[in-house]
């Protein structure tokens, strides 16, 4: 019977393909272990998104090279897309590469490395948790000049609905109570379909039967339509909640980004998604010290950040990254500035997360326990995205893990709450 260890690095995009690897090898008899002490076979799928990731995948590699011992080290995604050439060279413990979409290739190649069990596995979820991914699309075409994400993943691909449909449906029925709707961009969803949309897709992952939840991640700023937002606000399955990606507010740093919008529009948009949708959470990502960014360009943006009152913000202080169209401009922003910039903006945005958090204290809200114990559970509101956001501290032992609670907010910290069971 052989076994393999698998780490997922990076996004959850990738999460995604690394379970699609592991379903595949269960098909063909060959079995996951947490543990890589215990595996015939060392799987690593890497990020190489920016600086930080390609330092920790290659970490990572490390690592699993010093104790590989006599079995086979695999190294596949991002990282080993873009630099193939240059990890083989410097890590000779290699012993195969593969890049992004080769889970076919991979598991061929542990196959003939393997004995297979006469049974096929039920395939191992690397997050056995309340929620699960769920990948609609590959690729990207927006050709923001900062990312090298088409030179990894290609162009944008949409999933055939059925396909999706039929994993939704699978995963709902395996107990997982929230669907969250991943890709680069999920706005661009059907546009290589005939006539099929996200807004279509939507309705039919509504219709399906079961309590769950759905949540929107990804969605580029300027083709937010009025449709889907209504559908949002109408549909209870769908969370009120939008992760907005604006990456920067002033036209000059934009437009060296290759995106789209500008200050006054996103104004507009925002003003736009909380008429139509009450109460929805709102959360962006900005980038710091791109080339050419002024101490005004950036006192602009923080601005903007104290008017909008963001639920939820992340900051990146801007990775100069080889491939992208970006890395040959002019004007970069020393790092330490990058990184001096993006700790006022978290500064300032900790505050607007805490006077949010107070309005909650004393309401009641639906909540998704993801953890629990004999002292306490861990839950999340439609307004908290799991490993991003904040979560809500439940002082009651024992709720069951993936259960919906009532939960009384009474409690407000700087990104998480506190509270108990309602009634």
């Amino acid at each position: 019977m052989g076994k393999v260890s698998l780490l997922s690095l990076g996004c959850p995009k990738n999460l995604v393909d690394s379970e699609k690897l592991l379903k595949r090898l269960a098909e063909q008899g060959i079995s996951f272990v947490p543990d890589s002490d215990e595996a015939d076979l060392l799987l690593i799928n890497t990020c190489g998104f920016i600086e930080d990731a390609k330092r920790e995948s290659v970490d990572e590699i490390l690592r699993l090279a010093e104790s590989k011992g006599s079995r086979k080290l695999i190294v596949f995604g991002c990282l080993a897309k873009r630099f193939g050439d240059e990890l083989k060279q410097e890590i000779p413990e290699i012993d195969a590469l593969y890049g992004i979409g080769e889970e076919e290739k991979i598991a061929a190649f542990c196959g003939s490395l393997l004995p297979p069990s006469e049974r096929p596995f039920a395939p191992f979820l690397l997050t056995e948790s309340s929620y699960a991914y769920l990948k609609i699309a590959d690729g990207c075409d927006r050709g923001c000049s900062y990312c090298v994400i088409p030179h990894i993943r290609g162009r944008f691909r949409s999933r055939e609905p059925e396909n999706i449909l039929e994993e939704a449906e699978s995963l709902v029925r395996s107990g997982r109570k929230e669907l969250i709707i991943i890709a680069q961009d999920i706005t661009s969803y059907g546009r290589d379909l005939a006539g099929y949309t996200l807004e279509r897709l939507l309705k039919d992952m509504t219709s399906i039967s079961g309590d769950f939840w759905i949540r929107l991640l990804y969605l580029y700023p300027t083709a937010i339509t009025d449709n889907l937002l209504e559908i949002i606000g109408e549909e209870e399955k769908i969370c009120n909640y939008l992760d907005i990606p604006l990456q920067h507010t002033e036209q000059k740093i934009l437009r060296l980004m290759r995106r789209s919008g500008s200050r006054e529009m996103f104004r507009e948009l925002i003003r736009r998604v909380r008429k139509i949708i009450p109460g929805v959470a709102l959360r962006t990502t900005l980038i710091t010290g791109f080339p050419q960014e002024t101490a005004e360009d950036f006192e602009q943006m923080l601005a903007f950040v104290q008017d909008t009152a963001f639920d939820h913000l992340g900051v990146f202080a801007y990775s100069r990254e080889e491939g992208s169209a970006a890395y040959s401009l002019g004007g970069n922003v020393p790092l330490a500035i990058r990184k001096k910039r993006r700790e006022r903006i978290m500064k300032v945005q900790s505050g607007i997360s805490l006077d949010r958090n107070k309005q909650l204290v004393g309401r009641v809200f639906r909540a998704l326990v993801d953890e629990s114990d004999d002292s306490a559970a861990v839950a999340r509101m439609y307004s908290q995205a799991p490993e991003i956001d904040g979560v809500v501290l439940i002082r009651q032992p024992s709720i069951p893990k993936g259960s919906f609670v009532q939960a009384k907010i009474e409690t407000a910290y700087d990104y998480d709450l506190g509270g108990s069971l309602a009634g």
